[in-house]
């Protein structure tokens, strides 16, 4: 099978792009610990403009990863929460931010080998 369409026949590819990106993790991170509002999450993740973090938001709650829920309250709020299904996603982020921690050092000398060629 041709690469191009080895790309277009894996959907997990688009998912994964947009699931583990640098702010995807880092709101996932913050909403793994409680509900955020729009602004708690950025004051929380300072170096997120808040249209990278609109989008961001966005495309988790698309992906069933995130909610977004109206609190009542005056004035009206909203709030995000990770679902049932982003929970999931804990377990393999941890795993992978694991193996990053323990092959760095490794990684930073194939880094430093590749940019002294």
């Amino acid at each position: 099978m041709p690469e191009t369409e080895l790309v277009v026949a894996a959907p997990h590819r688009e998912l994964l792009d947009q699931v583990l990106n640098k702010w995807s993790l880092a709101i996932l991170n913050e909403l793994c610990e409680r509900p955020c509002r729009f602004n708690d999450l950025r004051r929380a993740i300072p170096a997120v403009t808040q249209k990278s973090l609109t989008a961001t938001l966005r495309r988790l709650e698309r992906n069933g990863i995130v909610e977004r829920v109206v609190v009542s309250s005056r004035p009206v709020a909203v709030e995000y929460r990770i679902t049932p299904l982003g929970k999931t996603l804990r377990h393999p982020v941890d795993v992978l931010l694991e193996w990053a921690a323990a092959h760095m050092p490794a990684i930073e000398q194939a880094r430093a080998r590749f940019d002294e060629a």
